[in-house]
C-alpha cells in the first residue's frame, strides 16, 4: 500500500510519486540505532528512521513484532503524511521518535484496513 504512492505537497500541489527501494538497519550504516527505509520521491533519494526502541515499545504493547514490510508501511505513511503536511522534500533524511513510529504504525494498519484506497 504504501510501497508505492503519490501523495500532494501541501505547497506546489503537484503529486509527488513515491517508490520503496531499500531497508537497511543503521547500526552497521552509520552507527544509529534505527532501521532505515530508502525511497525515491520524484527522482529524490529519502529516507525514513525508524528507531530500535519501537520494536521493542511494539512488541511489549501487543506481543506482536513489527516486520520489514511492516516497517516500509509505516515509513511510507509517513512520508505521504509529511507531503501533505507541507514538509516537502527539503531533507535527505527523515528521523522520527518511537511514539512517532507507532502512531504511523496505527495509521499504517488503519489505512491498510479501509476500504478506501490509497491514491496511486
Amino acid at each position: 500500500m504504501f510501497e508505492d504512492f503519490t501523495a500532494t505537497d501541501r505547497w506546489t500541489k503537484k503529486p509527488v510519486h513515491c517508490v520503496y527501494q531499500a531497508l537497511i538497519v543503521a547500526i552497521a550504516t552509520r552507527h544509529a540505532d534505527a532501521v532505515d527505509i530508502k525511497f525515491i520521491a520524484n527522482g529524490k533519494t529519502v529516507w525514513v528512521a525508524l528507531p530500535h526502541p519501537a520494536w521493542v515499545e511494539y512488541k511489549k504493547r501487543t506481543g506482536k513484532s513489527i516486520t520489514d514490510s511492516l516497517a516500509v508501511e509505516i515509513a511510507g505513511h509517513y512520508l505521504q503524511s509529511a507531503l501533505e503536511a507541507g514538509e516537502g522534500l527539503g531533507r535527505d533524511m527523515y528521523s522520527l521518535t518511537t511514539e512517532e513510529t507507532l502512531a504511523h504504525l496505527d495509521a499504517a494498519i488503519s489505512a491498510m484496513q479501509s476500504p478506501v484506497a490509497v491514491s496511486r
